[in-house]
């Protein structure tokens, strides 16, 4: 059998292990559910009608704010996978049993590759439910079923992207809590972002940073594939920086984890 061969097999085996411990503790699923949820009610049942009134023509053709939200809270459930991915990853090094799989015949990217597939798993389950519950309270996307499927492109890429990261958060940290802390920082930048408002909307330090931060051109392609509003250059924009994290991710947390085996 081939080194790739074996990296496969390994690496389903610790994605069917993600899979158990998704059963027995299963609030680490309902918490990757509950927080876009818990955003998406929140900005539409709070603080939409106020939000609609100053969004003027960057509302898509539908006219209600679920519409220009949802895209944006789609992007905030690959935020919410990747704090749990992180969190599972450093309860696995505090209780030793990534030592034990290093004294194991196994492929040794498996064992982070299990805990990465597993979040995008989780991720896309999750934004499924959102999207059926977005539709139940308004959200009408006008998405072909090739946009529906370039739609869940971008959203594994993110998500494929911010669970390598998080990876390297979780192996960083010294305990799950630090791995939390470490894990706000995908958490806040979607509220600096397009969101929840257009950038155009902002002050100019704050706008150019929404601008140019990753999220930004994730989400507009996002609305762009389901909505039919005007994508630009965000398409290549959000392909390059899933890229570039997906890129940083792996080799920062490749080298944390030989670097934490050398010790």
């Amino acid at each position: 059998m081939s080194t790739l061969a074996y990296t496969v097999r390994d690496s389903a085996t610790m994605l069917r292990r993600e899979f158990r411990h998704a059963l027995r503790s299963p609030m680490f699923s309902v918490t990757t559910v509950a927080l876009p949820v818990f955003y998406l009610l929140l900005f539409v049942g709070v603080f939409g009608n106020s939000l609609r009134a100053g969004l003027g023509t960057a509302t898509p053709a539908g006219g209600h704010y679920i519409d220009y939200l949802v895209p944006g809270i789609i992007v905030m459930t690959a935020c919410a996978s990747a704090e749990m991915t992180a969190v599972s990853v450093s309860t696995d090094m505090t209780e030793g049993i990534i030592a034990r799989f290093r004294t194991m015949a196994i492929a040794r990217t498996s064992v982070l590759t299990g805990q990465v597939l597993g979040g995008v798993i989780r991720a896309l389950a999750s934004g499924v439910l959102l999207i059926a519950m977005a539709v139940g309270l308004g959200f009408r996307p006008t998405a072909t079923p090739a946009e529906w499927v370039a739609a869940a492109g971008v959203f594994a890429m993110i998500t494929f992207a911010l669970a390598w990261l998080t990876v390297a958060f979780g192996l960083l940290a010294k305990t799950p809590a630090g791995a939390n802390s470490l894990s706000l920082i995908v958490i806040v930048l979607p509220f600096v972002s397009s969101a929840f408002v257009p950038t155009a909307s902002m002050p100019a330090g704050v706008r150019w940073f929404a601008e140019h931060q990753p999220f930004t051109p994730v989400i507009e392609t996002l609305r762009g594939l389901l909505l039919g509003t005007p994508i630009g250059s965000n398409g290549v924009s959000a392909v390059a920086w899933c890229a570039g994290i997906a890129l940083v991710g792996y080799l920062w947390a490749r080298s944390l984890f030989h670097r934490e085996r050398t010790r």
